[in-house]
């Protein structure tokens, strides 16, 4: 019976080259000379912390960073979970995103959901965090490829490891 997974791993190391190219142009622009805005990436905890002197700062270094990062991963910034912006000595703003990896359980029953309301002869199953769909003939996995990725927008799903 053929099968396929529905995952959403982050590409760190796209992730990474984005953060070191917006390093990179926050470091040459002119407007920020002389402020305390950086970026810096944790690969290990998969947090992106913004560092600068107002909120105003932050939202232009994401100005920097986002198509940074869309022209490394297609739809990676949907990926982020931004936390509250925090005042840090004085009068400096720091801003951390965390990266999400993987399917998220509440994500994954949405899209077993989807499937089951769907009426399509699959069946889909939660394998810790992917989503495994299973059918008896390849072109009802294929319209179930166009299902979820035309239902899901508001995070990146990629599918992959097929068999036959």
């Amino acid at each position: 019976m053929p099968s396929f997974d529905f995952t959403s791993e982050a590409d760190m190391v796209g992730i990474k080259n984005a953060v070191d190219v917006a390093g990179r142009q926050i470091d040459n622009r002119y407007d920020f000379k002389g402020t305390s805005a950086k970026i810096e990436l944790n690969e290990k905890d998969k947090l992106i912390t913004l560092w600068g002197d107002s909120d105003f700062q932050l939202d232009q270094i994401k100005e920097i960073l986002f198509p940074a990062m869309e022209k490394k991963e297609a739809e990676s910034t949907k990926r982020l979970d931004h936390q509250k912006v925090e005042s840090v000595s004085g009068n400096k703003a720091k801003q951390v995103l965390k990266i999400k990896d993987g399917i998220e359980t509440e994500l994954a029953k949405k899209i077993v959901k989807l499937i089951k309301d769907s009426k399509l002869k699959v069946q889909a199953s939660i394998q810790g965090d992917a989503v495994r769909v299973q059918g008896a003939k390849r072109d009802d996995l294929q319209e179930t490829i166009a299902f979820i990725k035309k239902s899901i927008t508001d995070f990146p799903i990629k599918y992959g490891n097929f068999r036959d």
